[in-house]
């Protein structure tokens, strides 16, 4: 998804022809290893933006900030400020790992009928394409918290270089082409979002330029109101009226509910400062995200799991098969126990508990594949090789959100994932301000999947509902290793424990770990895989012991940093999946 950042300024045309002679942004690069700092994003604009700050003094929050906000000028259906993240530092100083949950919240109005009507639940799609499915955005938030804690920019600092990318533009690529027409139904529906991304009726052609000057203008408001304009102002009604009353366009035939988010919703939403998960693997301590966050305890479960298995020393194929079981057990225990810790008791400390991984990997067989859905343990009490706690079902999503890392010449380290849930959210973009709206709150469960089990994942009023982002820090004796994290709905997860384990136990290159061919087991009967897994040698090892496999375009697309030795950082990015990220250091060598 090659961009490059147009020359011209015309902020009353959205789309115009590129301007001969404009300067092309440097290429995508999966790998660079340098001093002075490293950044790693889909995008190399965003990349750019905040390797740009780093060499203005800044640290690695303030680039995480700015290439965030860069992102939601260059990848708005994946994130921007109509969403939420969870955000992991590593303070070289103290050598502390921190974390800020920004996860989207429900209306207060909400309860656990959300998404049923006439007893029954809605339609996925009809649910995500509506108000009902917008939750209260953190992002802003995330991003105001992170600079007061961490950073030494002001937020009018870090959001500048993404205001002036948005004025002047980028040049349409492939993707960013393509991500429009496979929304262009439910985006040509409202009124805002067809203005937007729709001019003439299509999407905008690669090679012209695309400008957002109502972007621009919301995050120079924001800026200089420091968030009050969205948490309570004007921007804040704008985006309650939308919710309220879609701006469906006049004759259309989609039926577009309505939410019931109010202006004291947005005024009460708070970002939370939670303890990082921590499990210790091959002596090493693994940082994540807690409750509502899945990610850091089912990552750290399967890593727990596996730890018994000394995975530098068996075969690809048992490698792979034991991966592979691992996560269908830690799914298993994810879907059943973790939610929004303010709603139910997540049993964080059993989920990462080394006795009770052991009670799992005893059901993991050198010879078979364990069926599946596997039912959940229960993690307060564990007993070895049973599982009693009931099954809770996989209900796939299509999550696209959007993962950065930076570090710093102080060895401060950020992961930071964000997203506004599907390929464009909600569909719904707040009309004259330019950012499209989450559809998050189908991340909840529309009805418990286990008929008297209880479940902590159904809508609540305030309520969070829970994420696969898994954002991940990993330290040697205090000191940052690596960092690594992905987009992918549920996929995150195991994208994030297959790079690790082939890092940590498989000796991979991080650049070739973060390429590997990948599978997604998550407990289900089958393991959808990407093409190139499939036809790999190791396959047919692999389905002689049981495994089934279907065919998955793409699985994730992860970034990550890690020391490279002498104080050099080594940033990495995807060299493929979404046409590559951009990985940059601050001056390479």
């Amino acid at each position: 998804m090659l961009r490059t950042v147009a020359a011209l300024t015309l902020s009353v045309v959205l789309v115009a022809p590129a301007p001969a002679g404009a300067a092309e942004s440097s290429p995508r690069v999966p790998e660079q290893v340098g001093w002075g700092g490293a950044v790693s994003s889909v995008d190399p604009d965003a990349s750019q933006i905040g390797i740009d700050v780093l060499r203005r003094g800044g640290n690695a929050v303030d680039a995480a900030v700015a290439t965030a906000a860069a992102l939601g000028v260059t990848d708005p259906f994946s994130a921007g400020i109509g969403g939420g993240g969870f955000f992991v530092h590593y303070d070289a100083r103290t050598r502390r790992v921190s974390t800020l949950d920004g996860r989207e919240t429900a209306p207060r109005s909400a309860t656990d009928q959300l998404f049923v009507e006439d007893g029954k639940p809605l339609p996925f799609a009809e649910a995500m394409t509506s108000g009902k499915s917008v939750g209260v955005p953190g992002t802003p938030k995330t991003w105001q918290q992170a600079l007061r804690k961490w950073g030494t920019l002001n937020l009018r600092e870090a959001m500048e270089p993404a205001e002036a990318l948005a004025r002047r533009g980028f040049v349409v690529d492939q993707t960013f082409n393509s991500q429009i027409a496979n929304n262009a139904a439910r985006f040509g529906d409202f009124t805002s979002t067809r203005d937007l991304y729709l001019p003439g009726g299509q999407p905008p052609a690669v090679g012209s330029t695309f400008r957002n000057p109502q972007l621009a203008d919301t995050y120079r408001e924001l800026a200089r109101t420091e968030l009050a304009s969205l948490y309570g102002g004007a921007v804040g009604r704008d985006l309650v009226q939308a919710v309220r009353k879609p701006p469906v366009v006049p004759g259309s035939t989609r039926n577009v509910r309505a939410g019931d988010m109010r202006l004291s919703d947005l005024t009460r939403y708070q970002v939370e400062r939670r303890d990082p998960t921590h499990t210790r693997y091959r002596g090493l301590d693994v940082y994540g995200m807690a409750a509502p966050s899945s990610g850091g305890t089912t990552v750290g479960e399967a890593l727990n799991i596996l730890e018994s298995t000394d995975l530098s020393k068996v075969s690809d194929v048992e490698y792979l098969h034991r991966f592979i079981e691992s996560t269908k057990l830690s799914f298993a225990d994810r879907l059943r126990w973790v939610g929004d810790p303010a709603f139910s008791r997540v049993p964080t400390e059993g989920l990462l508990s080394q006795r009770f991984a052991d009670s799992r990997a005893c059901l993991i067989k050198p010879d078979a594949v364990l069926p599946a859905p596997q039912p959940a343990a229960d993690p307060r009490d564990p007993k070895a090789c049973e599982a009693t706690a009931g099954i809770s079902a996989l209900r796939e999503d299509a999550e696209r959100t959007t993962h950065l890392t930076t570090a710093d010449r102080w060895g401060n380290v950020v992961a930071y994932t964000l997203t506004i849930e599907a390929e464009g959210g909600s569909g719904i973009v707040v009309p004259n301000r330019g950012f499209l709206l989450n559809n998050e709150l189908t991340d909840f469960e529309f009805v418990a999947p286990t008929p008297g089990v209880p479940h902590p994942n159904l809508p609540g009023p305030g309520k969070r509902p829970r994420s696969s982002m898994a954002p991940t820090i990993v330290l040697d004796h205090g000191k940052v290793l690596l960092a690594v994290g992905s987009p992918g709905g549920s996929t995150i997860i195991t994208t994030v424990t297959q790079i690790l384990t082939a890092r940590l136990d498989r000796k991979m290159s991080l650049v070739d770990a973060v390429a590997a061919p990948r599978a997604s087991q998550r407990n289900a009967a089958t393991t959808p895989a990407e093409a190139a897994f499939i036809a790999a040698s190791t396959t047919a090892g692999l389905q002689a012991i049981g495994h089934r496999f279907s065919q998955n375009a793409e699985i994730g697309a992860a970034t990550a940093v890690e020391r490279a030795g002498d104080g050099r950082w080594r940033a990495v990015a995807e060299p493929t999946r979404r046409g590559g990220g951009a990985a940059r250091v601050v001056k390479v060598g």
